[in-house]
């Protein structure tokens, strides 16, 4: 009996081995994380996510927020005077100099380039008025941008605060708003930058290590650590006209993470014309002579498994409305994926021109405008 215990014993734990050793599902993804999001730029559509609502300290990725106030402060090209409390700020440096002149560009680029906490307090000074106000600022953006679960208290990340904090979804919504500037964009993907200050010529290299050697593909992004957030990550990648977003927080193996992260995306989805902007295919009654058309197409990242699970929905004004609207907005179209709402555009009547359209233009325009729409 103990010699068949035994082999029930050795059995069931190569059958563990094995579950173990099986290949993992195709497209998953490992991180090293406590919180980590993938995210699509143009929709932000989260490809992955591993507990993305989960509140942690941030450290230096803090300073994205900082930058783009800095940005649209539209001061910088002004000079600023670097103060004593800037000056004393603890942690990563760019080496200012009390009294010292520079420009807030210069600063924005020792922010994002060198994660330099006394450049941070300098931006915050000038641009806030104070570093105080600044913060208001801060909080002021992300309440307008959406970060519903983010507070922040100071304009660097250092954790000489208890309330600042927030979570991998709320710092990839803050760069997608940040990627829409292309001074940002600039800024961010930028390698190295070379400056003359009062006390001599600065040149200075991107920490983002990602962006200067491990990763072809990556445009940009912010590096960040303390010893109570741990490496946190924010960085930008496209490929083939993606254009995706990676963060991670708290995060031992962050480049491999964003690397993982981003091939998974790359392979994974691409961009599909769901629906062309221009005429749509709408045969309403007492509508003759008028057409319904998108502004924009309906553009939205879908794995190949998904597409079969599009549907569109037209929602139209009512039809006593219609026929006395001459030109302007007429309802919304409706894409649904796996029958959530995901994308919603707006459609437009406008008057249709057929002074100069004879029979066969007319018929080759709605056979195309027909084709178009079930694409």
């Amino acid at each position: 009996m103990k010699a068949r215990k035994r082999i029930l014993v050795a059995i069931v734990w190569v059958m563990i081995l094995q579950v173990g050793m099986l290949p993992k599902k195709a497209g998953a993804v490992s991180v090293s994380a406590s919180a980590a999001i993938l995210m699509e730029q143009e929709t932000g559509r989260v490809l992955y996510d591993h507990d993305a609502d989960e509140i942690h300290r941030i450290a230096s990725i803090t300073k994205v927020m900082t930058a783009i106030l800095a940005i649209e402060s539209g001061k910088m090209d002004e000079m600023t005077t670097v103060s004593k409390r800037a000056v004393y700020t603890e942690g990563s440096s760019i080496y200012l100099q009390q009294g010292e002149k520079i420009k807030l560009e210069d600063l924005v680029y020792g922010l994002m380039l060198r994660s330099g906490n006394d450049a941070a307090t300098a931006i915050a000074e000038h641009v806030g008025g104070s570093v105080e106000g600044f913060v208001f600022l801060m909080n002021q953006k992300a309440a307008e941008i959406g970060m519903t679960h983010t507070v922040f208290a100071n304009p660097h990340g250092l954790d000489d605060h208890e309330e600042h904090y927030s979570t991998a979804y709320d710092m990839a919504l803050l760069t997608r708003y940040t990627m829409m500037n292309p001074k940002f964009q600039e800024i961010s993907g930028t390698k190295s930058y070379t400056l003359t200050r009062e006390n001599g010529t600065h040149k200075w290299r991107n920490k983002n290590r990602l962006l200067t050697e491990k990763y072809e593909y990556c445009t940009g992004g912010k590096t960040g650590f303390t010893k109570r957030a741990g490496r946190t990550l924010i960085t930008t990648a496209s490929k083939d006209g993606k254009d995706l977003i990676a963060v991670t927080l708290n995060a031992p193996d962050d480049w491999t993470d964003h690397i993982s992260m981003y091939e998974y995306g790359f392979k994974t989805y691409s961009q599909k014309t769901i629906l062309p902007k221009g005429s749509l295919a709408l045969n309403i009654e007492g509508m003759e002579g008028k057409k319904f058309i998108l502004q924009d197409s309906i553009v939205y990242p879908l794995s190949e498994e998904e597409v079969d699970e599009v549907r569109m929905e037209y929602k139209l004004f009512p039809a006593n409305q219609l026929k006395t609207l001459q030109k302007g907005k007429a309802g919304v179209a409706i894409m649904y994926l796996q029958d959530k709402p995901v994308i919603k555009e707006t459609i437009y009547l406008e008057e249709e021109n057929r002074k100069n359209e004879n029979w066969w233009d007319h018929f080759k325009n709605l056979m195309f405008s027909r084709a178009d729409a079930h694409d």
